[in-house]
């Protein structure tokens, strides 16, 4: 774990999606796009920062329906969009109750608690209804706000994304507390002042966040 040493009253904990609030599988992903025909999915795909199509889907420079036709001319044949979900949706390991116990215990002790991810429109489609918790909740649920990299048009780590995540929130950097596993992208968050935390790839993070905040 990688742990910034600034200090300040933390009023907003903000989270990454995938490999923190839910458990990532790089290798299911991979394992779902061959099967639905894309043979060098590994070369394509990432478990932190996604290039090409994949890429340009997370950062909003195109949508879904313009994947689907790109994916279907690597692939060399017409995939439709439950395949691309399900393709997908294959970054998702599990969703640890434990984490999202703790997403709502915060917001109880009064934090304020938001979602900022480098995702896509098909991993929304899942996390946004009701199966994301397996209880019938979407992740809204757990959220008091998300700042997602295809609709704000940029990606972590750019300085951009944070900016726009502190607009959002009315807070001082001081004020935030950052968790992600990507290391780059905590790197750029505590250049710009802003606190952090960096687990390891789907780490119970919960011990560690609670030290933190001096729980």
């Amino acid at each position: 774990m990688y742990l910034c040493s600034a200090m300040g009253k933390i009023k907003h904990i903000v989270f990454d999606l995938g490999g923190v609030v839910i458990a990532l599988s790089y290798e299911q992903a991979v394992k779902r796009f061959e099967e639905i025909g894309l043979r060098d999915a590994r070369q394509h795909l990432d478990a932190f920062h996604q290039t090409g199509i994949f890429g340009q889907l997370e950062d909003g420079t195109i949508g879904k329906e313009a994947f689907r036709q790109e994916l279907s001319k690597l692939i060399g044949r017409e995939v439709t969009a439950d395949e691309c979900f399900y393709a997908w949706h294959g970054y998702v390991e599990a969703v640890p109750k434990r984490n999202l116990e703790m997403l709502t215990w915060l917001r109880q002790q009064g934090y304020r608690v938001s979602l900022l991810s480098n995702t896509n429109p098909y991993m929304m489609q899942w996390a946004q209804s009701s199966e994301f918790d397996g209880e019938g909740h979407p992740i809204d649920d757990y959220f008091d706000a998300m700042y997602l990299s295809y609709q704000l048009k940029v990606m972590k780590p750019s300085e951009q994304i944070f900016l726009s995540m502190l607009k959002g929130e009315q807070a001082r950097a001081e004020e935030v507390l950052f968790i992600d596993d990507g290391k780059a992208n905590v790197e750029a968050a505590n250049r710009m002042g802003i606190q952090t935390l960096c687990p390891q790839n789907n780490e119970d993070w919960t011990g560690m966040l609670l030290a933190k905040l001096g729980l």
